[in-house]
């Protein structure tokens, strides 16, 4: 069963208020993260990838660097390329109305999601993004995520439209995501959609039943060791994880969350000793993401394995 380590990159300046004056330090943080202790941003996640000998698949956010300049998305994309490390195309439409000229003169307001956005906008905002990410280097784009999995039809029309071959916007956890695609069915597994593979956030469902995505941030290592083995025994076609540059960071600080900094590697050692049966595959060719059993249900963890990731968030919270 193949595993897909996806990553959403992306820079926030944690208001919209005085960017130009806010943007060296948050580059700074979301990107590099340093501490004492570190870089816990992204050099640490290639760090730990790499020494794993771990795949990982890192959807880069472009729309900011219209802003700011193509010069800082470069240095991201650049660190992402010489850890030898693959990079995909993430969108946060967000930034559209920060950037001058107007992309969309018309319409100069904040839009958050590409949801409120036309197929012909959200088609535009792609192709913005992947000349940014040209000009940053990255001209080999095939697969994209939208911000918050916030995507629709018309989503899934402009990335075919724009040529690529792989979506991972899809989270059946989020309300916003493919709420006009739910009557085609449920999109908890990897299937063919038109000239589209369709790769969606894995759901598992934690001890207690409740459904939940694999994301590092909210599972602990045990859930995704259980929900990774199940989904094999189950004949799922892969295992989508989510992380982000920033996730081994404390909220708001530049120091590392020791309990997520452990949890992603353990993780990461975990599929290292196990590659010879959940080996990790990127998007720059189109995966092979087979045929999902008709018969395919969610994966179970286990109460003690859920109790692990209510114990840590205990911990997180007296550290604070």
């Amino acid at each position: 069963m193949n595993v897909f380590l996806t990553f959403d990159i992306e820079i926030w300046c944690n208001s919209w208020q005085a960017l130009d004056e806010r943007f060296p330090a948050a580059f700074d943080r979301y990107v590099y993260g340093r501490s004492r202790a570190g870089e816990y941003a992204l050099p640490k996640t290639l760090e730990i990838l790499n020494r794993h000998s771990l795949r990982g698949v890192f959807f880069v956010e472009p729309l900011f660097a219209a802003r700011f300049g193509v010069e800082h998305l470069a240095r991201v994309t650049g660190l992402i390329r010489d850890a030898g490390q693959e990079v995909q195309m993430h969108l946060h439409p967000e930034w559209t109305d920060e950037i001058r000229p107007y992309i969309f003169p018309d319409k100069p307001f904040k839009r958050q999601h590409l949801i409120h956005y036309s197929r012909e906008e959200q088609t535009a905002l792609l192709r913005r993004g992947l000349a940014l990410l040209a000009e940053a280097g990255s001209d080999r784009v095939t697969a994209f995520r939208a911000g918050s999995f916030a995507a629709n039809a018309d989503t899934l029309a402009a990335v075919e439209a724009c040529g690529l071959r792989v979506d991972s916007s899809l989270n059946m956890c989020y309300a916003v995501s493919g709420a006009d695609l739910r009557a085609e069915g449920d999109f908890y597994f990897p299937r063919q959609r038109g000239a589209l593979q369709l790769l969606p956030m894995t759901v598992f469902r934690d001890g207690w039943g409740r459904k939940r995505h694999a994301q590092v941030g909210a599972c602990s290592a045990r859930e995704f060791e259980q929900a990774i083995e199940g989904s094999a025994r189950c004949g799922h076609p892969s295992f989508t994880v989510l992380s982000h540059n920033f996730e081994m960071l404390r909220t708001g600080a530049t120091t590392p969350d020791g309990i997520v900094a452990a949890r992603f590697e353990r993780l990461c050692r975990y599929l290292g000793e196990h590659r010879h049966v959940f080996p990790t595959r990127g998007l720059a060719l189109s995966p092979d993401l087979a045929i999902t059993p008709p018969d395919a249900t969610l994966v179970q963890v286990g109460r003690l394995a859920t109790l692990n990731r209510y114990a840590g968030q205990a911990a997180r919270r007296l550290t604070m």
